[in-house]
């Protein structure tokens, strides 16, 4: 059987596929509805390499197992077309990045349908197709004329706050918001501007001035994710701190939604704890201490132990605090400044997170503990945020390993105010009584806790709060290739767009650089206005898309509404979303908080987006390294390298063969190795190797295309499930792939001859091959739903060998074997079905059942252990009873052996778990 045999059958079901539009879906109120989902991929020139497909495929075979099932399943796919790669190949090359981007979608479109996915193609979307971010500018729109009432829990139209604005002012309103008290009547009288102003701290989507990651080479803001060590992970350009006007989403409003929804879902316990830490609930206290120096002002700090507040020995602020310069005495101010501005160079990361780096400045200045009356001196930290709890934290270094590094650091005292068998410090367990703590002295953590929330609430000296780690993104970016963001300004004031005015289409532009004033490239567009006033520069993050993008999927020809209201009551949710764990803390978190968002406005019908979650591992590549000896061409093979001042280097994966290079190639693979030299082992040059993540610079990627070439689409999905459990990483070696493909010519032969002859005949099955049979069929069944793939084909693979050496080619018994086989392996199922005498396509065949009859085991293998040691192992019957066990037992010869001169007190018998022999000697 040759594999370009296999490419034509495939070549052939595609077409069919395709034709025949197989995997179209409508909504069919009769048949129950499942969903699959897979994280839509991002069309760079490079195209896909065999770990991206790994999700594909698991979320494939779940899509044709569920059709299998008769369930009504949508299967979309589509590209997130908006990004930053695009804008950069379109600077450097003056190619517009829509034809960048749609060259890459036809290529990825091309590569998905020859791996033989079961997409239905008539849903696929673009996030770059105006008729698609019509609807993210709807959702912008609806965000910006939308607050989030903290009484009710849920975003609603800001006319409701309006409605309170002119009837009362805010004199009832009790929300945590940096607002002025006004009357009914001031509102009124305010001017548009001041209006607006206030409007601003309630808006779901607001301005705000923020410190961002500015990258001045790529002339944009970047996200966390996309910066390392201070520098882009795109073309490794230096990264600065930078406060910019950027327009912001309340992501922060939903933060105990975001944690409650999380119980509702079925989603991997390290998900949820991931974005649990992620939001990061604090719950504490907060005091208020007197500035003895600033009579006018005080501040308020913040503890998650407020219990040992007779501990706190410092006050530490955060370099971002508005208080930071103003507080400072004359004599801190130089240094207070230039510590300040020495912090705007790390970012929020480098700075939290690096607890041996951390450092901090005076100020000079002392407040006033409310509880004990001392002075506490005030000092800038680097490790404090600004956007976290009051920026000011109380400082208790004998109970957080922060505080006491800075307390060791700045040689303040640690006061020690819980006590447990000499634990050391700084201690941080809730173990102990709580000592030098005055009024409660003697008491536990838990009583002391409630003792001081009660204690300040009576004198009003600060008030337990609960506060979440979780900040507001930005949401604009000083990029051409992205969605217009649809405001526009009229007296320097913002207004939204009126719908009917959507999509706003991204302009022509000459450059896709910034102005020469720094402005974001859509200031270069001419009359990039509406009716006479200037419209938003920027543009929407790449996430703006993706975050909702699955809604669009149930409906996405629709021009009226972004979903119908029919089609959200039958679709809801996505019933099964395969994706990377990668996206816990950034795509995961933004799409619940948009669906509950539109949730909230009666949009969408379910609370969640995901329902289950299915986490893949990473398909790791094995990169190959030579040695040169530096400041030469010379190249030592591994062995010898430590003989030598060497360099590692990556080389292509294409150039080794059993780590062993291809010299004559890697001289002819890049110019500077033309000229190389080798210094060989046994005339060999042995090439080190490491498995890591796939990647073009580490030239360790492996091309699907290639596989498929070489052995087919379906072994290639075959063997990509085979390589281990689903959600863990695996090493890809091409050399194993060889497995899969015997296995597929083996399944090919049951139906055929040596010479290639149809052979299934429609005789009656034995006992035996029903027996197979069944148990094959309620093994692969539950693998698939416990989406342990790999230990589904590998029990077909055993079938297989079984009816082989059975020389079993019965109808009865392969055509539902067939079905079993189509998930994993479409193209070869469906050409068996067609020769099996069935016209239609084996996607909608039902999944065969197994009868339990069949899958009753007769025997049982039992490990028989002498006195608690395992000593052999016995296959009985299980129709015996023990007395019959018991005598087969005591006549095996190993028993015989190891109970030799031995009085047997007992024989332990488990049905269908062990047997256990008890000597009296022991």
């Amino acid at each position: 059987m040759q594999p370009n045999y296999f490419q034509q059958i495939e070549k052939k079901w595609q077409k069919y596929w395709k034709t025949n539009e197989t995997f179209a879906c409508y909504e069919d109120s009769d048949k129950e509805k499942f969903y699959v989902l897979d994280m839509f991929p991002y069309p760079s020139g490079e195209g896909l390499h065999v770990g991206h497909p790994v999700g594909y495929i698991a979320s494939d075979i779940i899509a044709r197992y569920k059709r299998h099932k008769q369930y009504n399943v949508l299967h979309p796919i589509g590209f997130d077309a908006f990004g930053l790669p695009a804008e950069q190949y379109a600077i450097q090359t003056g190619q517009h990045p829509s034809i960048t981007t749609e060259k890459n979608i036809a290529k990825y479109i091309i590569q998905l349908q020859n791996l033989g996915f079961s997409f239905d193609w008539n849903r696929t979307i673009s996030t770059a197709d105006p008729d698609f971010y019509t609807w993210t500018q709807w959702i912008f729109i609806q965000l910006y004329n939308c607050w989030f009432d903290p009484d009710d829990m849920a975003a609603k139209p800001l006319y409701t706050l309006l409605k309170d604005f002119k009837n009362s002012g805010n004199l009832f309103l009790d929300h945590d918001v940096d607002v002025p008290i006004f009357t009914a009547t001031q509102w009124c009288s305010m001017e548009p501007y001041e209006q607006e102003n206030i409007l601003n701290k309630y808006r779901m989507a607001y301005l705000e001035d923020v410190k961002v990651n500015w990258c001045p080479a790529l002339g944009t803001v970047l996200s966390n994710d996309e910066v390392k060590d201070g520098y882009s992970k795109r073309g490794d350009h230096p990264v600065i701190q930078k406060k910019m006007r950027q327009w912001c989403l309340r992501l922060s409003s939903f933060a105990e939604r975001l944690i409650m929804g999380l119980d509702e879902l079925e989603w991997p316990g390290y998900i949820k704890e991931i974005q649990k830490n992620w939001i990061g609930k604090t719950v504490g206290a907060t005091f208020d201490f007197l500035l003895p120096s600033h009579p006018e002002k005080k501040i308020s700090a913040f503890s998650t132990h407020p219990e040992y507040c007779f501990g706190i020995t410092f006050l530490a602020m955060s370099p971002e605090h508005p208080l930071c310069s103003s507080i400072a005495t004359p004599e801190q101010q130089e240094k207070v400044e230039r510590y300040i501005q020495a912090c705007q160079y790390k970012s929020d990361r480098e700075r939290l997170q690096n607890v041996d780096d951390i450092s901090g400045v005076f100020t000079g200045t002392y407040g006033i503990h409310p509880l004990t009356n001392e002075e506490i001196p005030i000092y800038i930290a680097d490790y404090i945020s600004g956007h976290f709890a009051t920026g000011i934290i109380m400082g208790i270094p004998a109970h957080d390993p922060k505080h006491y590094r800075f307390a060791q650091l700045m040689d303040l005292p640690i006061v020690r105010t819980m006590y447990y068998n000499s634990e050391p410090l700084p201690h941080t367990s809730s173990y102990g009584k709580m000592v030098n703590s005055k009024f409660m002295n003697g008491m536990s953590h838990y009583h002391a806790r409630i003792c001081i929330s009660r204690y300040l609430r009576n004198k009003e000296w600060g008030r337990m709060r609960i506060y979440y780690k979780l900040r507001d993104p930005v949401f604009s970016r000083q990029r051409y290739w992205g969605e217009p963001i649809p405001i526009y300004y009229k007296d320097n004031v913002p207004y939204s767009l009126p719908v009917e005015e959507l999509p706003l289409k991204l302009p022509s532009i000459e450059k896709f650089l910034p102005t020469s004033s720094g402005k974001p490239p859509l200031a270069r567009a001419k009359d990039w206005t509406f009716k006479g006033h200037p419209l938003e520069y920027h543009t929407m993050p790449g996430w703006a898309g993706s975050s909702w993008y699955f809604i669009r999927y149930m409906d996405p020809k629709n021009k009226e509404d972004c979903i119908s209201r029919e089609i959200k009551k039958y679709w809801e949710n996505v019933d099964l979303y395969v994706g990377g764990a990668e996206h816990a803390t950034g795509h995961l978190l933004y799409a619940r908080f948009i669906h509950q968002f539109l949730y909230d406005l009666g949009y969408v019908t379910a609370k969640e987006p995901f329902q289950k979650y299915l986490n893949q591992g990473m398909i790791q590549g094995k990169s190959y390294f030579v040695y040169r000896i530096k400041n030469t061409n010379k190249f030592v093979s591994y062995n010898l390298k430590d003989k030598y001042n060497t360099t590692a280097l990556y080389v292509h994966n294409r150039l080794v063969n059993n780590n062993i290079l291809d010299l004559e190639g890697f001289k002819q693979w890049q110019p500077q190795y033309k000229d190389a030299l080798f210094i060989l082992e046994d005339e060999k040059y042995i090439c080190g190797n490491e498995i890591e993540k796939m990647s073009k610079s580490k030239y360790n990627v492996v091309n699907p295309d290639d596989i498929i070439t070489q052995y087919s689409a379906d072994t290639l999905r075959v063997y990509t499930m085979f390589l281990g459990p689903i959600e863990q990483s695996k090493p890809w070696d091409t050399h194993g792939i060889e497995g899969s493909y015997r296995f597929l010519v083996k399944f090919w032969k049951l139906f055929h001859s040596e010479k290639n002859q149809y052979k299934v005949t429609d005789n009656n099955p034995s006992l035996e091959e029903k027996k197979i049979l069944h148990y094959t069929i309620k093994k692969v069944e539950q693998d698939i739903n416990k989406y342990q793939f790999n230990t589904a084909i590998s029990t077909m693979m055993i079938a297989v060998n079984q009816f082989t050496k059975m020389q079993c080619n019965k109808k009865a018994v392969l055509q539902p074997l067939v079905i079993l086989l189509s998930p994993f392996a479409p193209h070869l199922a469906e050409e068996l079905w067609q020769k099996l005498g069935h016209d239609a396509t084996i996607a909608y065949a039902s999944f065969p059942h197994w009868d339990t009859k069949y899958t009753i085991e007769d025997y049982y293998t039992y490990p028989i252990a002498i006195d608690g040691k395992l000593r052999t192992k016995k296959k009985i019957s299980l129709m015996l009873q023990k007395p019959e066990v018991t005598k087969i037992v005591l006549e095996n010869e190993v028993v015989k052996k190891w109970t030799k001169r031995k009085k047997i007190v007992k024989i332990i018998y488990v049905p269908e778990k062990m047997i256990n022999i008890v000597t009296e000697s022991a």
